[in-house]
């Protein structure tokens, strides 16, 4: 799809949103990317986070393919111009960043940003410091520290575990290409839960940075009027 904007794409950066949710959760008829939020679909708002970031990256989504045609229907509804490309996802959310990885041929010093597409609400430093370390140190995992204590159950008991020690996941996870292309050349595990648990089977050590409490993941109804209330203020 072409772009209208003047904004040129960083042509070293990319961006692969990974958009293959259900709505069960929701208790939405739709998938929770499609969902309105702010006036327009969750997912116009995640693209327009990277979009308009200073790191630019060009954008590759990854949506089920019985989901294409709508999501062309809304930008069509939308006036959304955004340039980005269209992948067909796959059975699970690895085989999904694997084919939108298969559509990069560049190589040298690429810098591929993995993103959910129901996270509208990235921030802008926190995009551009993933790209940022992930050039410096192969990757950048976004993870923020839990504000709650946790609590492990194993086998029926349950241990106290150091708050200050855990840290909640996010993305973007960004990677160098080589890097990440040779994590997704392994056989699927039930084990790999993120792109992070994908390079860190492949035997890279991951590097995490501070993400951001307002960079949350769209999942249940409240979710939508807490991310209303983060893109007003501005995230």
């Amino acid at each position: 799809m072409a772009s209208s904007n003047l904004q040129s794409p960083t042509s070293n950066h990319y961006a692969i949103i990974v958009a293959g949710g259900s709505g069960s959760r929701m208790q939405s008829a739709v998938p929770k990317q499609f969902l309105t939020l702010n006036g327009k679909p969750v997912l116009m708002h995640t693209v327009e986070a990277f979009f308009y970031s200073a790191s630019a990256p060009k954008i590759i989504l990854v949506l089920p393919a019985d989901y294409q045609l709508y999501w062309k229907e809304l930008c069509a509804e939308y006036n959304f111009t955004i340039g980005h490309q269209l992948i067909t996802g796959g059975e699970t959310r690895f085989h999904s960043v694997k084919n939108g990885l298969n559509a990069i041929t560049e190589y040298n010093d690429t810098l591929v940003a993995v993103h959910d597409a129901v996270r509208p609400c990235p921030g802008e430093a926190v995009i551009n410091e993933s790209y940022k370390q992930a050039s410096a140190t192969g990757n950048a995992i976004t993870a923020v520290k839990s504000r709650d204590s946790v609590r492990q159950l194993k086998n029926g008991t349950s241990v106290s575990l150091l708050r200050d020690e855990i840290y909640l996941v996010q993305t973007p996870q960004t990677f160098q290409i080589a890097q990440l292309k040779a994590a997704y050349n392994q056989p699927f595990t039930e084990a790999f839960t993120d792109d992070a648990s994908v390079v860190e089977a492949a035997g890279f050590s991951v590097s995490i940075i501070e993400g951001s409490y307002r960079n949350i993941k769209i999942t249940f109804p409240e979710d939508i009027a807490i991310a209303e209330r983060l893109l007003v203020d501005g995230s």
